[in-house]
């Protein structure tokens, strides 16, 4: 299945079937999908061979796939017999034309040399094209047949012979050139080994089959080897390259506790790991499994083009048989001469550059996308992205890290011999608030020793108190210190001057005064500022939506340069921003986490789930899964949009355009059938070397 047009026989052979449902046609993958109340698949495989191709079936298992992707990468290296008739057909066709030209020889030499180069190189196309007839379909073999067949009974025998030639060779190369697309998916199959060292029941380390390994088993990774199921490391620690799922141009430290990933390398350490996931339902076959499935779904230009196909195609064909019989009858024209140009024009209008190129484009964007660590969950998004206009986002998790840090550490009495980092931290360990968690992290992370806390009581809504060294100290927040009567002018000021930059403020006090305040926030990603002025840049506008406080939802706001803010939000009040923006007239993205956010994504244009590796749930559920949570992955995914747009654009006008330029070539007697060969097959290369420049991006 190698044509679009060869589907749609399939389509109208398969309707004959009676418990037939549905029907969805891979091209690129030449894989077709049947729904179906049969009790075997030997029907559909024989109503398949009835059309000259063969039908097998497909387990859905990814080792299986992995062996059809391998078997439709072989189909592109022809073999050596079909190398030498190629050439041998192509000696031939020079050759009758040069005898022609040259008068060397008389005109059945001419015959038997170009008939030669014909029988050599066009069994296969004949015979498609015999079954294309026979079925009421025209694609390009029948158009090609009747042009050959055509020009030899008209004795244009080097011409037939060269058309001939000059196509089965741009079939050759163009089917190479597909092959590149092809193995998109094929690529990240290959990240995942095949083999992992599994610790066995007697104590042994034994190498067995991913496939193989169950759920909870204990995975041993060497330095430089490549991670072959997700889990959970044990024990050990290394640098992992995640490119191949998040993107990430850095390897990332992994200790016991930190997840890895299948397809992954381990850089330099060696380590234990746990099974979280069977190979079928690691992170990278969900993206595999995704990718393919975006395959399947049409993008609006595809759609399109293939609509456009199914009327422009026949309408040819009929224009051509009139230029063939209406001057000869009307305007008293030779035979021969409009029967010819009927022919070239035939050739000439094959819709297939325009049909190929479409997939071409977005599959190669796809993948391109997802060596960027984005996955994209159809061509429809793939499109629709090169027409936002505005980007909501949510904060936490983010814009930030959603994990709340220390800060701000201001001293507002000095107390001999008491350190109130220290006393803070002691008192923060104690409880389970972010706010104090975050405290207590900033003084492990500075090595500062804990103290002994007796009579420690946890206040609700307010804070927590202890005793420390015989001194009652209070951690708590501005509600707490009024209940003690220490409110003050000054206290009050730098409290509200660090609450107005967005941070959450408490303060350490004993029972007679406030000794620190501690400022708690949740901080900006690096990436966060620079993804925004590259969305700027772009010409997309940016609106900050958060449950927080409007002063901490426009501080961050501030810091990273977004356009506007809400805060103090509900999820159904996310929603309705994002609908506001949608009635303004902007085509909306929503980045989120792919739960919370529900709503809000769903109701966007596009949904991006930030941070999807490992998390099934975005995968599914996002159109655009963003594999870490770098923000700047955003305008990455605009730029590819706007590139995959253009480039569609491009083959639709050059295609059209070119088959324009030869049609009136045809009609006043310019083109010749060889010329019209290169303006079809020719194309069809040319727009698929293009769609391919996507994978560089």
């Amino acid at each position: 299945m190698c044509c679009p047009s060869e589907q749609t026989m399939i389509e109208a052979k398969l309707a004959k079937l009676s418990g037939i449902a549905k029907l969805e046609f891979n091209m690129m993958n030449r894989t077709l999908g049947v729904w179906h109340t049969l009790p075997d698949t030997h029907g559909i495989e024989e109503a398949v061979a009835a059309l000259g191709m063969r039908a097998e079936p497909l387990d859905s298992a990814a080792e299986n796939r992995q062996q059809a992707l391998q078997d439709e990468h072989a189909q592109g290296n022809f073999s050596t017999r079909t190398k030498w008739l190629l050439t041998l057909s192509g000696i031939s066709a020079v050759g009758s034309e040069v005898l022609h030209f040259t008068g060397a020889a008389p005109e059945w030499v001419v015959a038997v040399v170009a008939l030669l180069a014909i029988l050599l190189c066009g069994p296969s196309t004949y015979k498609k094209g015999w079954i294309s007839l026979k079925n009421l379909n025209l694609n390009i073999n029948a158009l090609m047949s009747i042009a050959v067949t055509g020009a030899v009974l008209i004795g244009q025998w080097p011409e037939a012979a060269m058309v001939m030639f000059l196509f089965t060779l741009a079939e050759m190369v163009e089917a190479r050139s597909l092959d590149r697309a092809r193995n998109a998916i094929k690529s990240l199959m290959d990240l995942t080994p095949e083999r992992a060292t599994v610790l066995q029941a007697d104590g042994n380390w034994l190498e067995v089959d991913v496939k193989n390994v169950a759920l909870g088993a204990r995975v041993r990774v060497r330095p430089g080897e490549r991670i072959g199921l997700d889990g959970e490391i044990l024990s050990g620690s290394s640098a992992v390259n995640q490119a191949p799922i998040t993107g990430e141009s850095l390897p990332v430290e992994k200790v016991a506790g930190d997840p890895v990933f299948a397809g992954t390398i381990n850089e330099n350490g060696s380590f234990e790991y746990q099974v979280s996931a069977e190979a079928g339902n690691t992170t990278l076959a969900r993206i595999i499994h995704a990718v393919e499935e975006a395959q399947n779904s049409r993008a609006p230009t595809q759609r399109f083009v293939d609509q456009f196909a199914k009327v422009y195609t026949p309408a040819v064909f009929f224009f051509a048989l009139a230029i063939a019989v209406i001057p000869p009858l009307v305007m008293g024209g030779l035979w021969t001469e409009w029967i010819y140009r009927a022919l070239v024009l035939l050739v000439v209008a094959c819709p297939c550059a325009l049909v190929i190129s479409t997939p071409v484009s977005i599959v190669s964007g796809l993948a391109a996308a997802a060596r960027k660590g984005i996955l994209i969950k159809g061509g429809v998004y793939l499109e629709s992205g090169a027409k936002l206009s505005f980007i909501a986002l949510d904060k936490t998790g983010t814009v930030t890290h959603g994990k709340p840090e220390q800060t701000d550490h201001v001293l507002i009495a000095q107390l001999p011999g008491v350190d109130a980092q220290a006393i803070a931290a002691s008192l923060a360990a104690r409880s389970d608030h972010p706010v104090s968690q975050a405290i207590a992290k900033h003084a492990a992370q500075s090595a500062i020793a804990l103290m002994q806390v007796d009579e420690f009581e946890a206040l609700p809504g307010k804070g927590v108190r202890g005793v420390i060294a015989s001194e009652h100290y209070y951690l708590g927040n501005h509600r707490l210190i009024g209940e003690l009567e220490l409110n003050s002018e000054r206290l009050d000021a730098s409290m509200t001057e660090l609450e107005r930059q967005g941070k959450t403020v408490v303060a350490l006090a004993t029972l007679t005064e406030v000794v620190a305040l501690f400022a708690v926030a949740d901080t900006v990603k690096a990436s966060s500022q620079a993804a925004i002025e590259a969305l700027h840049r772009l010409g997309i506008k940016t609106m900050m939506l958060t449950g927080d406080n409007a002063h901490t939802g426009e501080a961050i706001a501030r810091q990273v340069g977004i356009d506007e803010v809400r805060g103090n939000l509900l999820p159904a009040d996310k929603l309705t921003a994002v609908s506001d923006l949608q009635a303004r007239g902007h085509v909306v993205g929503m980045v989120g986490d792919g739960i919370n956010d529900a709503p809000a994504l769903a109701s966007a244009q596009i949904g991006f789930a930030m941070a999807a590796a490992g998390t099934g749930t975005a995968i599914e559920t996002a159109d655009v899964a963003i594999m870490d949570d770098d923000l700047r992955k955003l305008p990455a995914f605009v730029s590819l949009s706007r590139d995959t747009a253009a480039i569609l654009k491009q083959n639709i006008a050059f295609a059209l355009g070119i088959k324009a330029i030869f049609l009136a070539f045809t009609l006043v007697g310019w083109a010749t059938m060889w010329m019209a060969v290169f303006a079809d097959v020719g194309v069809s290369l040319l727009v698929v070397l293009n769609g391919l420049r996507l994978l560089k991006k």
